[in-house]
C-alpha cells in the first residue's frame, strides 16, 4: 500500500537522494517532499496546514541537523493542530547511536518508529505494517 505523500527532513543531500530512491523503487509513496532543514519542514507544514492534500502522511526526520534539529522540530510540531498531528506520522531516520538521544526520541508520543540510516526496503515494510495497524 503506497502512502500519498512522504516528507524527508535531513540536511544531508546524499541521504535524501538515497532515501528518495528507495521510496521510489519500492513504490512506497506517490509523492516525496524533501526539506533540507527542520526549519524549512516546519515552514512547509505551516503553509499547507489548511490544504490536507499536501500534508504528508509520513515524515522521516533526522535528529542531527543544524539550528532546528529533530528535537526542536518535535517540540514545534507539538504546537500544531491535532488534525495535522493525527495525519502526519513521524519516523526518526538517523545515524545517531547516542542511547540518550534514542531513548528521548522513542519516548516521544509523536514518534512511531526509530530507524537507523540508511533507509531500506525492509524498514519500509515495517513502517507499512505500523501504518496498517
Amino acid at each position: 500500500m503506497a502512502v500519498d505523500l512522504v516528507m524527508l527532513v535531513d540536511d544531508n543531500d546524499t541521504d535524501n537522494f538515497i532515501n528518495k530512491r528507495i521510496i521510489e523503487l519500492t513504490s512506497f509513496a506517490y509523492r516525496i517532499e524533501i526539506k533540507n532543514s527542520g526549519k524549512s519542514a516546519l515552514e512547509y507544514l505551516e503553509s499547507v496546514i489548511d490544504d490536507p492534500e499536501n500534508l504528508p502522511n509520513l515524515i522521516f526526520l533526522d535528529i542531527n541537523m543544524p539550528i532546528v534539529d529533530g528535537f526542536v522540530f518535535l517540540y514545534e510540531f507539538e504546537k500544531f493542530a491535532d488534525l495535522l498531528k493525527d495525519k502526519c506520522k513521524i519516523i526518526i531516520l538517523s545515524s545517531s547511536d547516542n542511547q540518550r538521544d534514542i531513548d528521548k526520541i522513542i519516548n516521544n508520543n509523536l514518534v512511531v518508529k526509530f530507524i537507523t540510516k540508511p533507509l531500506t526496503e525492509e524498514a519500509l515494510a515495517e513502517v507499512d505494517q505500523i501504518l496498517k495497524n
